[in-house]
């Protein structure tokens, strides 16, 4: 049985979110933007029945059409309140990058998705890449044997016109900077692959480049993880004249590997000591070209969320692992604030905390 489906939000990622609800045959019946011709474009855009329904008020959606799966790709700083009112309506969600920008708003999330027995899941889509799939099986095979050290370099460009098109972004109330925004998605890869339990965090940030912007244009980061390795973050969208390259490293003590490409789609190294597959053979099979740095995650990320829904368990990524992310992008702003290392786990924070910080 297909479950009913609403998008809230109609910007720039939202196309994504709308072909995967189609490839996995959800029943579309509604979208929300407070702007209707951006819905009346997206309706055009994926030929969907003109009778699709629009609403400028996701509430009065939420109550009229009875969605069972809801999709929010509003600006980040919305995220956190309409993922609580989806959930109190009874609805299953899943929510864009960053899952909220306050750890406060997080929490409140998890405790009310258990408590309605609903699943939430954070669109971390480049976890379903190929190339991370296949590094992902590696670290579960331990072939790495002790894992040493992780890097996550995004160095993306971002100019003027990227920020008017949507004046929220960039701001310290419903955005944040680099970091939060473009990086988020490795910087959650890095923290999964190296054991996700962190120690401490020493973080330096700056606007070097975007001065109509509030939030940072570059981080940089150096993780102490509890296993005993250590990670390494370099994000930036100051890179002149385009976006360059994202790429994320694993050094293993028996083991390197290398994705890079646009969003960390393609292996680019792949040593292992157990010689248990042809390193330019896994290279060739395992890449991907996406015309976007969006990659082609989504379609399997709403095939996990629809099966977890079905087979009651949890989803593959979870509201637990966006707050990991938020987590450790915050520790780096307040590191960077505070001249001084951050202990985790932080138990609140809020990207409202850095308002005049640059």
């Amino acid at each position: 049985m297909s479950l009913r489906f609403v998008l809230i939000g109609c910007g720039r990622i939202s196309p994504n979110h709308i072909a995967a609800a189609i490839e996995n045959k959800l029943e579309l019946v509604a979208l929300c933007d407070i702007v209707p011709e951006k819905m009346q474009e997206k309706i055009r855009q994926h030929q969907l029945p003109p009778a699709t329904a629009q609403y400028t008020d996701y509430r009065e959606m939420l109550q009229k059409e009875k969605p069972q799966l809801v999709a929010i790709c509003t600006e980040s700083g919305k995220h956190g309140q309409i993922a609580l009112d989806c959930i109190d309506a009874g609805c299953h969600v899943i929510i864009e990058k960053p899952i909220a920008l306050s750890l406060q708003e997080v929490d409140e999330i998890i405790a009310r998705a258990k408590e309605k027995k609903v699943k939430v899941s954070a669109c971390h889509q480049n976890r379903f890449n190929k190339s991370i799939q296949k590094i992902r099986e590696a670290v579960e095979q331990n072939r790495f044997g002790k894992l040493l050290h992780g890097t996550a370099h995004i160095r993306w460009n971002r100019g003027e016109d990227y920020y008017k098109q949507a004046p929220w972004r960039g701001t310290w109330e419903q955005d944040g900077g680099a970091l939060m925004n473009q990086c988020i998605h490795n910087i959650d890869l890095l923290r999964w692959m190296m054991g996700n339990e962190i120690t401490e965090v020493i973080g330096l940030t700056d606007n070097l480049n975007h001065p109509f912007i509030e939030a940072e244009d570059l981080g940089m980061a150096l993780i102490k993880f509890a296993n005993g390795s250590y990670g390494v973050i370099e994000g930036t969208t100051n890179i002149y004249p385009k976006n360059l390259e994202e790429t994320l490293y694993l050094f293993g003590e028996k083991g390197t590997v290398k994705a890079g490409g646009n969003s960390v789609n393609r292996i680019e190294e792949w040593q292992f000591a157990d010689g248990l597959d042809d390193p330019d053979e896994v290279k060739q099979e395992f890449q991907e070209n996406p015309p976007n740095v969006y990659g082609f995650g989504h379609i399997p990320l709403y095939a996990d969320v629809i099966d977890a829904i079905q087979n009651d368990r949890e989803p593959y990524v979870t509201a637990e692992d966006g707050r990991r992310a938020l987590e450790l992008v915050l520790a780096i702003y307040q590191s960077s604030l505070q001249g001084k290392s951050v202990k985790l786990p932080m138990e609140k924070g809020s990207t409202l905390d850095f308002r005049g910080s640059m």
